[in-house]
């Protein structure tokens, strides 16, 4: 570290909805969010969903001169959408795939085709080292039947370890993105208890934007409003998080979000509203970050983190049932249609084998039926085959977590003032089962 004086840095993130040819008034929407990137003069840009790489060069072209440095993260077959807009170098980056994302047959949502990821640059700032992510995890298509809350669940595991594993030597950690996920929800707790990051909306100095911070809000006309409704009109699930170290304490000055429709336009930059968060970094020897040597967070936050483990562990377990359910379903149908092909054949082989005059055979019914017997068994290879990495990639979840929990429990051992909690939960062990 070089430096002694504060720093300031402006960070903004925005979820884009870039969808070329379904996205509204998309083109148009770039030219804006270019325009208002330039105006802000910010020191990062975090973009999500600019799922077209010819939209991410025409804000590179458009940003040179404010932001000499970016950097677009391919992923996936339309890619993961994340991109990042510097005026500090970038030295070095790095994207990590999510194990889960989301079913191919869900082509209406599309988040499996998307390759949903966590991207991360590294900043060298007045000789500070800064590590910053980007992320958008899996979207919440219904929050009372939310079947791809095991997957988010993971995804948010996978983001936490690594932020935690690739962060080591780090001065300051930022992340921003699209967690479609409520403060309070399982990941969003699992997130911020393991790493230890902060929300700049609770610790911020000065708010201005939308009421309670939402970034999803009923007026955007992009928003379909009926799963808002419930939540009063809006929802906050766009953050920007951050954490110091032993030798940088980090506060969060201000936050502030767009409202709603671009000034002189009658749409709005996205679907979501965008974040500005400004920090303050200030050189100490006491940070408000955890230091290299620590596993998580303090002492006195482990039974809650504890608690929040096992949690995630018994959703990941029920998503593993359902998994298992399903691929043995594919199984069982497959083996129908193998059935099915067999005597298909065998039917059409007995005219070979008849004695006397020729019988007609029906050649177009047996080839329509041979057709579907056959579309069949491969669907449903597929299917096996999807559903067992599924399997596997909550299998591996599900133990990683055992394996946690088991650390933080040793841990409790040596730190006594924590062993008398009221709220610490005993660990599941690998008999424990999930009763549906």
């Amino acid at each position: 570290m070089t430096t002694s004086a504060p720093i300031r840095l402006r960070v903004f993130s925005l979820n884009c909805w870039g969808i070329r040819y379904l996205s509204k008034n998309c083109i148009e929407r770039f030219v804006l969010i270019g325009d208002l990137l330039n105006q802000e003069q910010l020191d990062i840009a975090l973009l999500q969903e600019v799922w077209c790489e010819k939209d991410f060069l025409f804000l590179k072209k458009k940003l040179g001169s404010v932001y000499p440095y970016s950097h677009y993260f391919k992923s996936g077959f339309i890619g993961s959408g994340l991109a990042v807009f510097s005026r500090h170098r970038i030295h070095d980056a790095f994207l990590y795939r999510y194990s889960l994302n989301g079913y191919p047959y869900m082509a209406q949502h599309g988040d499996w085709f998307g390759g949903k990821a966590v991207g991360k640059v590294l900043l060298n700032i007045s000789g500070l080292t800064v590590h910053v992510f980007v992320t958008h995890l899996h979207a919440e298509y219904c929050r009372e039947k939310d079947s791809y809350l095991p997957h988010r669940v993971v995804q948010a595991w996978e983001l936490q370890q690594f932020i935690r594993h690739t962060s080591a030597g780090a001065d300051v950690v930022i992340l921003g993105g699209d967690l479609n996920m409520h403060p309070d929800d399982l990941g969003t707790r699992l997130l911020r208890n393991y790493t230890g990051l902060l929300d700049s909306f609770s610790e911020a100095a000065k708010f201005d934007g939308c009421e309670e911070g939402f970034t999803h809000i009923s007026e955007n006309p992009f928003t379909h409003t009926d799963g808002l409704v419930p939540f009063g009109g809006g929802v906050r699930i766009d953050y920007i998080l951050f954490k110091g170290s032993g030798e940088v304490d980090v506060s969060c000055e201000s936050l502030s979000t767009t409202k709603g429709p671009v000034p002189g336009q009658p749409f709005p930059y996205s679907d979501h509203e965008a974040l500005t968060a400004e920090f303050l970094f200030t050189p100490t020897k006491k940070g408000n970050g955890c230091s290299e040597r620590e596993f998580g967070c303090v002492s006195d936050k482990l039974p809650e983190l504890i608690n929040t483990v096992n949690e995630a562990r018994t959703e990941v377990k029920v998503g593993l049932h359902c998994s298992e359910r399903m691929r043995h379903t594919a199984a069982r149908t497959g083996i129908m249609g193998l059935v099915l092909l067999v005597l298909e054949l065998a039917i059409a082989a007995v005219p070979l084998f008849a004695l006397g005059a020729e019988q007609p055979f029906p050649k177009a019914s047996f080839y329509l039926l041979g057709a579907l017997c056959f579309a069949v068994l491969l669907s449903t290879l597929m299917l096996y085959i999807f559903y067992s990495i599924e399997v596997k990639a909550l299998q591996g979840t599900e133990d990683q977590m055992r394996l946690a929990l088991s650390s933080l429990h040793e841990r409790i051992k040596e730190s006594p003032k924590v062993l008398s909690s009221d709220h610490l939960q005993n660990p599941l062990d690998s008999k424990d089962s999930v009763h549906l």
